[in-house]
């Protein structure tokens, strides 16, 4: 497979990923582009191996966790309305619902929140998420229940508020 091929069948999917860590459509697409432009000069290197996928995404969630540490990035994206996330033409409640739903996803920490992407966007199993993150299964399985667990206690007090 050709880099060219990869980028044309997996760009998408890894522009999906990306949103799903950031909070910014263009950071995400700067994130994505960043990503390809490091893995270019070895991807002779990277195809051999018959995971290029996971290779790729290493790259990608490394690339945001080191743009994270940088003193520049304290950017603060704006306010992300109902309508952009949930879609112009999808009003009413399931919309509000993936907008909260969302909204929990993004006030995990960025390791939760990269185990929720991976699983539950991505699809990608406990073995190939540890191997992205650079951390056993047993660590993946334990940040997918942290995260689901504030999830959970957020959605609990915000039923009991809504009172």
């Amino acid at each position: 497979m050709t880099f060219e091929e990869y980028v044309l069948a997996r760009g998408p999917g890894l522009l999906r990923l990306a949103r799903l860590l950031v909070d910014d459509a263009h950071r995400a697409d700067d994130l994505v582009q960043d990503t390809l432009v490091r893995v270019y000069p070895r991807w002779e290197r990277i195809v051999r191996t018959e995971q290029p996928d996971l290779y790729v995404r290493r790259t990608l969630v490394n690339l945001n966790t080191s743009w994270w540490r940088r003193r520049s990035s304290r950017e603060v994206p704006a306010e992300i309305s109902a309508d952009a996330w949930a879609g112009a033409d999808d009003p009413g409640p399931a919309a509000d619902e993936r907008l909260a739903l969302w909204e929990r996803v993004r006030a995990l920490p960025h390791r939760q929140r990269a185990v929720i992407a991976l699983r539950y966007y991505e699809d990608l199993d406990d073995e190939r998420i540890g191997r992205i993150l650079g951390c056993s299964r047993a660590t993946v399985r334990t940040h997918a229940m942290r995260a689901l667990a504030a999830m959970r206690v957020e959605l609990r007090d915000l039923e009991e508020t809504s009172r």
